[in-house]
């Protein structure tokens, strides 16, 4: 059991960037790829992860220590440092049982696949460390209410759950995605995008209001203003603006505005490589599965960075970041200071979805849910700086706790995993619980009637006769 262990967190410790191109090349020779395309393929989505990490860390570098410094010109002091989504998976990889996950993961994937319970291939393995995170906190909160046997069978109940959940999240975005990526076959099987059903109650107001329901995806808003809605602009504008509320010198301010465009620019170009690397592998699956199953579509999941090429998404990240750092202050209760997860990527993707890529509609929603991230990351932090401390996995000063200001999904992840809290009189994981639930059913009613509906005129128009 050991050597399994070493074995597969080996295989995971590679990184998103080698593991997830080399399941996806095993998955093309699976479907009778050749091998060269196969591996050409796989070489280029690694290049292309490879380009939105150095990319991500690039705008971390510099428009993060533009928002540490705002938020430093304030002298507010928060208890809880922000260790980010890195710190978060070292920490969740160092759990005793987390390589148990991974057949648990790909063992439940082939059942719903087998039962046709489910459409999607999750090739997103390298992630498992998301339900990993699920799971020991379950074992945190559970632990003194039932005992460290039964809170473990709990907790890998509730990230089978949560696999299961994020299969069908899958199935049910992948219309809505191809059609804003142009990418066929492909879907999102990342947790962050169970944050739509939070999302999904507040657009459906939204789109009352004449002014947010116009067109306004980066496409509209260049036809309406022209080259102030070119990528490079936009990037510059927003990169002057944050120099300038951060205090910086007429240098370092056009500076960040230089590198803040050079980001915006360069987002799109790297996401073409997931277009190029993903076309021929989903083909190629789909084409097998029709072959062997009648009428079946294979999608395949992986995660969010082949969407990273909307610009959409990067406005309204940085616009979303001053308002983070408000809500940092003003929120009551809140002890977590935004930093390693001010770049809230699960803060926008889900947004960008929900509402089809509307520019005003994403940015009212990410200011509605900047608090939820703050508040459950506030909430952990004495579960994670334990573990922290217990593995060894990071170094922790004493006295000092860590979080993670930018937690994947968080009203799912906390109320499914302090759910049984309410047996000490806790009802408020609960309520999330139902909150999310009845959002989500609402939620992938729309989009399943959206994607019955494209393949119904899909259909028809098969069906006209040829002139």
């Amino acid at each position: 059991m050991d050597f399994l262990g070493v074995v597969i967190n080996y295989i995971l410790n590679l990184g998103a960037p080698v593991f997830v191109p080399f399941i996806m090349l095993l998955a093309g020779l699976v479907v009778r790829m050749k091998f060269r395309d196969a591996a050409s393929a796989a070489i280029t989505l690694g290049v292309a992860f490879v380009g939105m990490s150095m990319l991500i860390g690039f705008m971390v570098d510099a428009i993060g220590i533009a928002a540490q410094t705002m938020m430093n010109r304030t002298g507010l002091e928060l208890s809880i440092v922000d260790g980010g989504w890195t710190t978060m998976a070292n920490i969740s990889w160092a759990w005793p049982y987390a390589f148990a996950m991974f057949p648990l993961q790909v063992g439940v994937n082939i059942v719903m696949l087998m039962l046709n319970k489910t459409n999607t291939f999750n090739a997103d393995l390298w992630n498992v460390w998301g339900k990993i995170f699920t799971a020991f906190i379950v074992v945190s909160v559970t632990t003194p209410l039932f005992g460290p046997v039964w809170s473990l069978v709990l907790a890998f109940l509730v990230a089978a759950f949560q696999i299961i959940m994020e299969l069908n999240a899958g199935d049910i975005h992948q219309h809505r995605i191809e059609k804003l990526t142009g990418i066929p076959g492909v879907t999102c099987t990342h947790r962050m995008v169970f944050f739509g059903a939070i999302y999904y109650p507040f657009d459906l107001l939204l789109r009352k209001i004449p002014v947010c329901n116009k067109p306004m995806d980066a496409s509209a808003l260049r036809a309406k203003v022209g080259v102030f809605a070119e990528n490079h602009i936009i990037g510059f504008i927003l990169g002057i603006l944050f120099g300038v509320i951060a205090g910086y010198s007429v240098a370092k301010t056009l500076m960040l505005g230089v590198q803040a465009s050079t980001a915006l620019v360069l987002f799109p170009m790297i996401s073409k490589l997931f277009m190029q690397a993903l076309s021929p592998i989903s083909e190629a699956i789909s084409d097998y599965m029709n072959k062997r199953f009648s009428g079946r579509k294979l999608f395949v999941g992986i995660d969010w960075p082949f969407m990273g090429g909307a610009s959409e998404i990067w406005f309204a990240i940085i616009v979303a970041i001053p308002f983070t750092l408000l809500w940092a202050l003003i929120l009551p209760g809140n002890k977590i200071l935004p930093f390693a997860g001010i770049i809230n990527i699960a803060l926008i993707v889900p947004a960008y979805l929900v509402t089809r890529g509307n520019t005003l509609r994403m940015v009212i929603l990410s200011i509605i849910g900047v608090p939820f991230f703050l508040f459950v990351g506030t909430q952990f932090a004495p579960m994670i700086t334990d573990l922290g401390l217990a593995t060894k996995a990071i170094t922790i000063p004493a006295g000092q706790l860590i979080s993670n200001s930018s937690i994947d999904a968080p009203v799912f992840t906390y109320a499914f995993s302090f759910l049984f809290k309410f047996l000490e009189g806790s009802f408020i994981p609960l309520v999330f619980a139902l909150w999310w639930g009845c959002g989500y059913f609402f939620y992938s009613r729309e989009l399943r009637r959206e994607s019955n509906l494209a393949q119904r005129q899909a259909e028809q128009q098969e069906n006209v006769p040829q002139a």
